[in-house]
């Protein structure tokens, strides 16, 4: 995300610079600073007005901070981690969304690389490709799922007051309601911690899955619920669900 600013300005830039040259040189539009009145009166509004749109530009790609997403418009793998991106200007949460998003990244290429070695074993048809697939996106519906509890987290969590509450000192306030309120907003921070270790755990139990996949030469599919792998990840699943209800 932060190199795609500067892919963005540096596409405006040349946009601008390009326009400007075109426009500038006497053998395309003989526009000329120097030249006739309105020729001389165009070349400088459009220097003018380019600058004008470098400046702003630099400011929407650079400092302008994004609006956040509402979560429930959130669809696609783009849209959360445009999501998630909004949260990286807070300055106690940096660490945890910069980690959430590289979740995001590690998680897509895992499941790729799951589904390539599939359909490298087996047809699509076969029962064994189904079942592996089908634990496959059961998995990663619950990844997704922890990554929008985050979100529904980070969408009421004020970092102003936040602050406000930690550094508190104020003796206007009894010792138990200060204690109180610091306790809710750590139990933000207890939540989305939580939520990134259970994404860990998932992309773990991919990983064995992806290990015992590629070392088995043959087995029956009546085989698969067996796998060590397999059955740990339908108790993560089962606990998770219960766990969200």
């Amino acid at each position: 995300m932060f190199e795609t600013k500067y892919i963005k300005v540096l596409g405006l830039i040349l946009t601008v610079v390009i326009l400007n040259i075109l426009v500038l040189s006497p053998g395309f539009f003989g526009v000329e600073i120097g030249g006739s009145a309105f020729s001389t009166a165009f070349g400088v509004t459009l220097l003018f007005a380019s600058a004008l749109v470098l400046i702003y530009g630099c400011y929407y790609f650079l400092f302008k901070k994004p609006e956040a997403v509402p979560v429930k418009e959130i669809k696609t793998h783009e849209d959360y981690v445009e999501a998630l991106s909004h949260y990286r200007r807070i300055r106690m949460l940096e660490d945890d969304v910069t980690l959430a998003l590289s979740q995001l990244d590690r998680m897509r290429k895992k499941k790729d690389t799951l589904l390539d070695v599939l359909n490298q074993r087996f047809e699509s048809t076969e029962l064994s490709y189904k079942k592996f697939a089908s634990v496959t996106l059961e998995v990663e519906k619950l990844f997704y799922l922890n990554i929008r509890s985050i979100l529904n987290r980070l969408s009421v969590f004020d970092e102003t007051e936040f602050e406000s509450v930690m550094n508190q000192k104020n003796a206007r306030f009894s010792t138990e309601l200060l204690q109180e309120r610091r306790t809710v907003y750590s139990e933000y921070l207890t939540f989305i911690k939580s939520s990134l270790a259970t994404n860990e755990e998932i992309m773990l139990k991919l990983d064995k899955l992806l290990l015992e996949i590629s070392r088995l030469d043959s087995f029956e599919p009546g085989d698969i619920e067996n796998m060590p792998c397999m059955q740990e990840i339908d108790s993560l699943i089962k606990q998770t669900k219960l766990y969200k209800n």
